[in-house]
């Protein structure tokens, strides 16, 4: 049995990236340039708690539209710092959603993911057009690729949508197996019990009918990153692009990538989105 040293290099991504808190604030600064350039329509309210907003950037015109959910443990972060990667998107001719979300330990993770999947039924039942519903792609980084992720394990036909509202699920980095978790210094926070973690684990899920699925993961992240998304790839079994690395990119860096017009991570997220 690995030691708690080991669990925490490899599931707490400040021990293998030191300067991660320096990354996130040029997060934040470009993304304070893209919501002061581009002004989505902005906290749309989907539930009842103070976070449960998320923030739109409509394409006139647009037949696709990128939601990306934000990382941060389930326990810090919001829509607000990763704002910078719907500006690329938005130049392609593509609408983009930021959603937010209640966090650790004002609520539990299966909280957060239950309100994450009633952000996505509001956003296509209340906000979306129909044109911007021809294509969607539900992403999300780190405990956000967890939430994209669980999009394909709901009976979405009994929230009144149709049965594959979305064409593909992105996921960057994320932790889909949550059960290790429990023995890091992060379940301070979420608090997470051998019980709820079985019930979280996407691992033994079962996806709907004729979704695709891009996991990637930056090329210097720990091993247990590259295996969480593996695992899942070969678990789920269904039309996907799989599982990819993003050679010289870490647990941060690679959202960078991702926001990044020129980069083949984009270009695949683009190709997914049809453009």
């Amino acid at each position: 049995m690995p030691d708690a040293d080991w669990f925490e290099y490899q599931y707490n991504p400040r021990k293998s990236v030191l300067n991660a808190s320096a990354i996130i604030d040029g997060w934040r600064r470009r993304s304070a340039l893209v919501l002061g350039r581009m002004m989505p329509m902005s906290d749309l309210k989907y539930g009842s708690h103070p976070r449960e907003a998320l923030d739109l950037f409509r394409v006139p015109g647009a037949t696709s539209t990128l939601v990306f959910i934000h990382g941060g443990y389930w326990r810090s972060l919001s829509k607000l710092e990763t704002a910078f990667i719907a500006e690329p998107f938005i130049k392609a001719g593509i609408s983009v959603a930021l959603i937010n979300y209640p966090l650790c330990p004002d609520v539990t993770v299966p909280h957060i993911r239950e309100s994450v999947l009633i952000s996505f039924a509001y956003l296509c039942s209340k906000v979306l057009s129909k044109a911007e519903q021809q294509t969607i792609v539900v992403s999300g980084h780190s405990a956000g690729g967890h939430l994209a992720a669980a999009h394909a394990t709901l009976h979405w036909a009994r929230r009144g949508l149709a049965a594959t509202p979305f064409k593909a699920i992105v996921s960057l980095s994320g932790v889909f197996d949550v059960e290790p978790l429990i023995s890091t210094s992060i379940n301070a926070d979420i608090r997470l019990t051998p019980e709820a973690a079985r019930s979280l684990n996407l691992l033994v899920a079962q996806p709907v009918a004729g979704v695709k699925l891009l996991a990637a993961v930056g090329g210097e992240e720990p091993e247990e990153f590259h295996r969480q998304s593996r695992d899942l790839v070969a678990n789920w079994k269904i039309a996907a692009l799989g599982y990819s690395i993003v050679p010289d990119t870490n647990h941060f860096t690679i959202v960078e990538a991702f926001a990044d017009a020129s980069h083949p991570l984009h270009k695949s997220v683009l190709a997914l989105l049809g453009h």
